[in-house]
């Protein structure tokens, strides 16, 4: 499981820095890409990695705002152009269906695949399969915002097959009962219980990404206990007064948010075009002083999501 930050910027492009899109790569959990907003240029940037398109599964929208959706008719349209038969849903605030079909139809473009839209209005889950659950609250940016909470069921113990092979266990179907925790009898009448040849589970991870927000509790409660919390920090901590008044959030803050909420990592993102090199790393800084696994990443920048290690 890895993020790829596909755009870090706020508001409008710039050239270190495209607008707002978040890659959720799910290739060894499912052969799938889940693609968070998706401002203008984001096709340009996925031509940059290594993700291809007919991959992207499920596309979640935070708001409405352009930097955060511009991008979404050119990616859809261009998924169809090369070969995207694979369905794909779309989930948003109400009205992002509106966005969408306009665009589409006004530009007469036909899609190769089912695009289903499901706008968002009752707080809760919004998926929910064997492997993953997300659902989502909403945040405080002066338009409809939400903060989606991602969370990966346990993985079940390894099978461990060496310590059968040390009991002469011979591979076969009764492995499959074996790792299941059944109670075998074997040929030679010894009995075994699966049980005691099962590994531990491991916990499933979460990853918190949020929309553009003031600070808020609704932040804490998506993001408790996760291993990765993504959040905006457009403002710098001197700028508070500043990041109210346009429903954004400072640095301080949301450290303040990931050390309430007990998160591993704490990526920030949103940056304002204003920051120069120097700017950012204080801005990582700040964020350090309150919660110090903090780091303020980069377009294209990889991070890895291990499991956590009990």
């Amino acid at each position: 499981m890895e993020l790829q930050f596909l755009g870090t910027g706020a508001g409008v492009p710039a050239k270190h820095r495209n607008v707002s899109g978040i890659a959720l790569k799910l290739l060894d959990e499912r052969n799938a890409v889940w693609l968070f907003d998706c401002g203008e240029g984001t096709q340009l940037q996925i031509l940059k990695s290594n993700i291809r398109p007919r991959k992207i599964e499920k596309i979640f929208i935070t708001h409405l705002h352009g930097d955060h959706i511009f991008g979404l008719p050119g990616l859809l349209s261009s998924r169809s152009f090369q070969g995207g038969n694979e369905k794909l849903e779309l989930y948003g605030p109400v009205g992002i269906a509106d966005f969408v079909r306009t665009s589409l139809k006004v530009s007469q473009t036909k899609l190769s695949y089912e695009l289903k839209i499901i706008e968002l209005s009752q707080p809760g889950i919004v998926f929910e399969d064997k492997q993953f659950t997300v659902s989502y609250l909403p945040l405080d940016h002066g338009i409809i915002s939400f903060g989606y909470r991602i969370v990966e069921a346990d993985h079940e113990g390894q099978l461990q097959v060496e310590k059968l092979a040390e009991l002469n266990i011979p591979s076969g179907p009764i492995y499959g009962k074996i790792k299941r925790g059944e109670t075998v009898e074997l040929p030679d009448g010894r009995v075994i219980d699966g049980k005691e040849f099962v590994g531990e589970k491991k916990a499933g991870r979460i990853v918190t990404i949020l929309g553009d927000t003031r600070k808020t509790k609704n932040s804490a409660k998506l993001a408790q206990n996760a291993d990765v919390l993504v959040h905006e920090s457009t403002f710098n901590k001197d700028e508070e007064k500043m990041a109210k008044a346009y429903y954004h959030s400072t640095s301080h803050q949301a450290a303040q948010v990931a050390r309430d909420a007990n998160v591993s990592k704490l990526i920030l993102t949103h940056i304002s075009a204003r920051y120069l090199t120097g700017d950012i790393i204080h801005l990582e800084d700040e964020a350090k002083e309150i919660f110090s696994n903090t780091k303020v990443v980069k377009d294209m920048e990889i991070i890895d999501i291990p499991f956590k290690v009990e």
